[in-house]
């Protein structure tokens, strides 16, 4: 059973910036961020496979050129840098881990481990 750790949420102005980190207790393969406001569902932010040098990339409509993800596959390690915050991006941040897997995926169900998520605030 996969364990997965955030950290790095907050609270910050419109604009700015914070990175989000997500520790695993052992090698994973497809990782995702994924976010839920109040009142809302669960969705995808951006996800990152463990192939090659940074991994195949994917990420949302809404968060393309602010947010990048990248792993770490020595330290089984996944991060969320995200720039030009805006008040919609506040939500609960969750990181996740699919079973054994090459090909990306942005669907939820795909995605078996889940940490215990991290708030991040965006004021405006």
């Amino acid at each position: 059973q996969v364990q997965l750790v955030e950290s790095g949420g907050g609270l910050v102005q419109a604009g700015g910036s914070l990175r989000l980190s997500c520790a695993a207790s052992e090698r994973t393969y497809v990782m995702g961020w994924f976010r839920q406001a109040p009142g809302k569902e669960r969705e995808f932010v951006a996800t990152v496979n463990w192939r090659g040098r940074g991994g195949t990339t994917a990420y949302a409509d809404s968060v393309k050129g602010r947010f990048t993800i990248s792993r770490n596959n020595a330290k089984n390690t996944v991060s969320l840098q995200m720039n030009n915050l805006k008040p919609e991006d506040t939500a609960v941040y969750y990181c996740a881990a699919t079973p054994p897997r090459e090909v990306l995926t942005t669907t939820l169900s795909d995605y078996h481990y889940w940490g215990q998520g991290t708030q991040v605030t965006v004021s405006s």
